[in-house]
């Protein structure tokens, strides 16, 4: 009895292994994902940096404004971001999370480095590359 109930242990802490190694990276805010998109990523330009920019956007997912595996963990962009937005409040008001989108463009991404959004056009992602 005691050798079948170390077996399943093992068998029960194996499965579990296997299931972590399937999680998820973190979950963007589905209408900020959104919004992003519609207004920077253009899959079908000919423009090289738009090309760029979309595949990354699109290898990167929630990476574009977290970083991590966690969800609180944002890069540069996403808490320039967290700033203007609320992820309860904010959340259905498209109007607002274009219009925080647009003002963190403006910003430098770092201290006297690109604005956010000149990443951005030349084919970036706003916050670094992706972990």
């Amino acid at each position: 009895m005691k050798r079948g109930r170390g077996f399943m242990m093992v068998v029960g802490m194996g499965f579990a292994l296997v299931l972590g190694g399937f999680s998820r990276p973190a979950f963007a805010i589905k209408q900020f994902q959104d919004e992003f998109k519609a207004l920077y990523v253009k899959p079908d330009s000919s423009d090289p940096a738009e090309k760029a920019l979309a595949t990354a956007v699109e290898a990167a997912k929630c990476n574009v404004c977290h970083k991590g595996k966690e969800k609180k963990e944002r890069n540069a962009y996403g808490h320039a971001l967290a700033e203007l937005l609320d992820k309860k409040e904010d959340a259905k008001n498209m109007e607002k999370i274009r219009k925080a989108l647009e003002a963190v463009a403006a910003m430098p991404s770092a201290d006297g480095g690109p604005t956010f959004g000149d990443l951005i056009k030349e084919g970036k992602l706003p916050g670094g590359p992706a972990e």
